[in-house]
């Protein structure tokens, strides 16, 4: 079969196609014939040995995948061959076949395709994990979106409206601002991709202004010089989410939750869903229910195939992203 395979940590560009052997179940794994596999922000960093999870060489990125079992291990209880099934596994994607433990797997539901299902896992049970769990948001309160524009923020947008909440979108340029508004933001702000003081504190008064005085939660996976001067726009009590740091880790002026008797919270869905697995999975049912009432409707704005591997999480390196990018098999 073919994969998408790294050897040895470098930039991007510089891992290609490969043939490789089919894979074999092993116990409690099924293989699955991988019709879609979706693109994140770690895909662009394990691949350079930049992510926390390292895996063994050589090994395919590619942590979210939906298609068909086509074989099953032993003791695998839940899952046969021929179900639909979507997940997240991690890595080990981008390839045309491959072998997973049954609880990495859920079922597909008919009324998504398999596209749509490859980026559903990571970017639904993050976002679902954050303003459910881990912020609590409740109807009517302000939520800040900061990199609304690619997939995982868009998915902030449609699950933050889901909620109830007044939903701020944040980005860098007037195409993502136009996606935003059109998948449900109330408001959007234009920041610069290069921020100095006075620009800080130019997006700071407009997030205050928008929200007549500061925002209750900020769902940030952007970090970088955005990080301060959205803390600095916080409600009292408000809380800050903190998803990723695609443009850097930044330092944070931890005076200012003193001040504001507000909450700087992580969120780590990975480690969450794997130890508390009952109550993610009731977080994808209750996902699977609003999807299949229409309260949420996510998409694919970008589809490679696999020799186009490369150029797609390249896309993501570039934050050139509109939305969720895929790698279709099919």
């Amino acid at each position: 079969m073919k994969a998408f395979v790294c050897n040895e940590f470098g930039p991007v560009d510089s891992h290609n196609i490969e043939e490789v052997d089919d894979p074999v179940a092993g116990p409690g794994q099924v293989v699955v014939d991988i019709k879609a596999t979706g693109i994140s922000f770690p895909d662009v960093l394990i691949v350079q040995g930049l992510y926390q999870f390292k895996p063994p060489f050589p090994f395919s990125p590619g942590g979210e995948i939906a298609g068909v079992v086509s074989s099953i291990g032993e003791g695998v209880s839940k899952i046969k061959e021929g179900d639909r099934v979507m997940g997240s596994v991690g890595s080990g994607g981008l390839c045309e076949k491959g072998a997973y433990f049954e609880s990495q797997l859920m079922p597909l539901p008919e009324t998504m395709d398999f596209k749509t299902a490859a980026g559903f896992p990571l970017n639904y049970g993050t976002t679902y994990h954050a303003l459910k769990q881990r912020g609590e948001l409740q109807p009517n309160q302000t939520l800040l979106v900061l990199g609304a524009g690619g997939g995982l923020g868009i998915t902030a947008i449609h699950v933050g409206k889901a909620m109830g909440a007044k939903v701020i979108a944040a980005v860098s340029s007037q195409d993502k601002l136009d996606l935003c508004m059109k998948e449900g933001a109330d408001e959007g702000i234009l920041y610069s991709r290069d921020m100095d003081r006075d620009l800080q504190k130019k997006f700071s008064d407009q997030i205050k202004e928008i929200t007549g005085g500061g925002v209750d939660m900020i769902y940030d996976l952007v970090g970088g010089d955005y990080a301060e001067p959205s803390l600095r726009a916080m409600a009292r009590h408000g809380k800050y989410l903190v998803i990723g740091f695609t443009a850097g880790i930044p330092k944070m002026p931890l005076n200012l939750t003193l001040l504001k008797e507000c909450q700087i919270i992580g969120v780590f869905w990975g480690q969450f869903a794997g130890l508390n697995s009952d109550v993610n999975a009731q977080n994808f049912k209750e996902l699977f229910d609003l999807h299949a009432k229409g309260e949420i409707k996510p998409f694919v704005t970008k589809s490679y195939s696999l020799n186009e591997t490369a150029k797609a999480i390249k896309t993501l390196e570039d934050r050139n992203v509109l939305g969720k990018v895929v790698v279709s098999m099919e």
